[in-house]
């Protein structure tokens, strides 16, 4: 574990001293705040919801920022799924501590308490959101976001939201909408998989469609980036990308994460997480990598070409075994339906590999609350052909668009 954590924190210091030339396009909504005498903040005793993604372009921490704001008082800082700092491997519960940097007292939301209560929010005239989001609904930052809008609206504290770009762009949505049923913090809001929003928009269709209990409302202010238009993939923006937890070192690892994370929910294929390319391969044991190619590539899915590859993980699933699978290149983002890649070589191994069922394993309930719903995986047992299941895993979308459209803040 301390190795995986010295890589991340290596890739996020190389991404930092690579960082130098022109002036970024995109101003993060931190870099506006700063330029606006962090108005909305002054006179105000202030939590700060976020992790080491919360930065400025020029890669200062928006805890040390605000730490350091005239006129502005840090109090409380609140930690997601890897913590405030980073220190915390996925999954990994986060403890209350204090900030070993400015002794400011941190609280865990992803451990026994996943949204801020009466006792954590006690002193603090307003709760700040900092977190860079990757644009797929079963990542956990959005979920902490809407938990911790709950917590606000219940205790009356206002909410600020930092806007930061969706690295995988504004435009792209794709998957069915999350059936409430099967809600989790892995699915926590009726959105796409793929939901085409920043965490400002988000904010404001939670608060404007009533998501939160009961229809509460928190005071609720976004603070806009500059310059971001929904077109943009993060590589257009101009920002450093910093690593938003250990296996997303890169912002197209975000679309990676995309075409390639529901499926390694079964641990029936290895996505790539635990060797050099997490969320960019497709094997295990045994599979022919040139015929799963050769089949995916007849497919002529667009904006998207896949390589044979054998590889060995390093660790997770099938740690140390020779698998035969596929890279997964992506020709053309904008062309590539990404969240389609996976049924895609589940369909192929339902009909090649029989041998290895896909389900029916401990690993079926995530699969189904990370896709929001237990049909596909019904469609899949019933042996549906794979356009049916795509037909329907991408249905209601244009809905969504139509009703998301007064939520959103850039063109």
């Amino acid at each position: 574990m301390g190795y995986r954590w010295f890589v991340w924190g290596l890739v996020a210091m190389l991404a930092c001293s690579a960082y130098a030339g022109p002036a970024p396009k995109v101003q993060p909504g931190v870099d506006v705040l700063i330029s606006d005498g962090f108005k909305p903040l002054v006179g105000k005793r202030v939590g700060l919801i976020t992790n080491p993604t919360g930065v400025t372009s020029d890669l200062r921490s928006t805890v040390d920022v605000l730490h350091a704001a005239p006129k502005v008082s840090l109090v409380a800082l609140f930690g997601p799924e890897h913590g405030v700092r980073g220190d915390v491997y996925a999954g990994g519960k986060v403890t209350d501590t204090r900030d070993a940097k400015t002794g400011v007292p941190v609280y865990s939301l992803y451990g026994k308490n996943r949204r801020p209560n009466a006792e954590m929010l006690e002193g603090v005239d307003a709760l700040v959101f900092d977190i860079q989001d990757i644009g797929s609904r079963s990542y956990t930052y959005i979920s902490t976001m809407a938990a911790a809008m709950e917590g606000a609206a219940e205790h009356g504290v206002p909410f600020v939201v930092l806007d930061r770009p969706n690295p995988i762009s504004g435009e792209r949505i794709e998957g069915r909408l999350l059936n409430l049923e099967y809600k989790s913090f892995v699915g926590y809001l009726p959105v796409p998989y793929a939901h085409g929003m920043t965490v400002g928009e988000l904010a404001r269709m939670i608060n404007g469609e009533g998501w939160l209990p009961e229809g509460a409302k928190c005071d609720l202010h976004v603070v806009p980036m500059s310059g971001w238009r929904r077109e943009m993939y993060f590589d257009q923006t101009g920002l450093p990308w910093v690593p938003t937890s250990p296996h997303i070192p890169r912002a197209d690892s975000s679309a990676f994460y995309a075409a390639t994370g529901i499926l390694g929910e079964l641990r029936v294929l290895s996505e790539g997480v635990g060797y050099t390319l997490p969320f960019e391969l497709l094997g295990a044991p045994g599979l022919d990598a040139e015929a799963l190619a050769g089949d995916l590539n007849a497919r002529k899915l667009p904006g998207v070409i896949f390589r044979p590859m054998y590889y060995k993980p390093y660790y997770a699933t099938y740690k140390t075994e020779d698998c035969g699978g596929v890279q997964i290149h992506l020709t053309d983002q904008r062309r590539a339906r990404l969240t389609d890649i996976q049924f895609h070589v589940m369909d192929y191994l339902r009909r090649v590999h029989p041998e290895k069922p896909l389900f029916g394993a401990k690993r079926d309930r995530m699969f189904d609350k990370v896709c929001g719903t237990d049909a596909v995986r019904k469609m899949f047992l019933a042996g549906k052909p794979i356009q049916d299941i795509l037909a329907h895993w991408n249905a209601g979308l244009d809905e969504f668009r139509a009703r998301r459209a007064k939520y959103l803040l850039y063109d």
